[in-house]
């Protein structure tokens, strides 16, 4: 494994606020994670993957774990095991070579595979609970394996266990996804363009990518809206809600201007300058709309 002390977080996420962590652990084996857990017991521990959902507002006195584990492997035609620390997209992209298709709408999405089960990202009518068969997992107390069914998991939109019931308490270690023979380059290419054209690219700017949830509101808000704005998109949920792009409702805000979902940091912005633009954001949408947004962003 490797060990470093009071470590710049700088590359570590893709906002690019530079703050130290006390300590930063990667690990490259389930034995070297049990390892780590088992001497730091009781410390503060956060698991980050590619920090793309990640806002550091001071230095963490605490352990940043990281995986370095990132490999995947074929369990039969139809399944794909993926270790916790490969980059999303680049199992995307190993799939697409290998001529398999089902997961080519996540393509470009920042993040680790990990953090695909976490946050059950998603995108154009896609999301990871869809193609998730399983996921693997380690018991922070108990240093004990736990396997999740995709229903365990209790998916929901920009959502699982592990944020809210399980929080903290079990690191996702590998993840089994479903996949199939067929071509999806094309596909997956007019996705990359399409992201690459409104979205502002992870390293050359500092962003978290959509900063916000987009809002489910019941069906009288959204007929109350439709009757002043005609043109609003909407999609109608079960339960009697209809989800609004909350990027339709920010128009307004010019936070990136072909993306207003996005927050970025423009010019070394501070957590605090951050904070207080999403912030204005939020109430302004709430004044003029009478909707509250949420961010997807977690604040550290």
């Amino acid at each position: 494994m490797t060990i470093k002390e009071n470590i710049s977080l700088l590359p570590y996420n893709t906002f690019g606020i530079d703050v130290k962590a006390r300590l930063f652990i990667e690990y490259y084996s389930l034995d070297e994670l049990r390892q780590v857990l088992k001497e730091h017991k009781g410390e503060q521990i956060l698991h980050i993957g590619q920090g793309s959902n990640l806002l550091f507002t001071r230095d963490f006195n605490g352990i940043i774990l990281h995986s370095g584990m990132a490999r995947a492997r074929f369990i039969d035609d139809e399944t794909v095991e993926a270790q916790n620390g490969l980059r999303l997209d680049d199992l995307i992209a190993q799939l697409t070579d290998m001529a398999y298709c089902g997961m080519e709408k996540l393509s470009l999405i920042p993040g680790e595979v990990g953090a695909s089960a976490v946050q059950n990202v998603g995108a154009y009518g896609v999301e990871a609970k869809d193609v998730i068969e399983r996921v693997y997992t380690m018991d922070v107390e108990t240093l004990e394996e736990r396997v999740f069914t995709n229903e365990e998991c209790k998916f929901g939109y920009r959502d699982s266990i592990f944020k809210h019931e399980l929080k903290g308490k079990y690191i996702v270690t590998s993840v089994v996804y479903k996949v199939k023979p067929g071509e999806a380059s094309k596909t997956r290419e007019e996705i990359i363009q399409t992201r690459m054209a409104k979205l502002p690219t992870v390293g050359e700017v500092g962003s978290a990518g959509s900063f916000f949830m987009n809002p489910f509101v019941p069906e009288e808000k959204a007929n109350e809206l439709l009757a002043q704005y005609p043109d609003m998109p909407h999609f109608p949920v079960e339960g009697e809600r209809v989800k609004i792009p909350a990027a339709w409702t920010l128009g307004g805000a010019q936070v990136w201007p072909k993306q207003p979902l996005v927050i970025v940091n423009a010019n070394n912005a501070t957590p605090e300058d951050i904070i207080a633009l999403a912030a204005q954001v939020s109430a302004s949408v709430k004044e003029k709309f009478g909707i509250d947004i949420h961010p997807e962003v977690n604040y550290i």
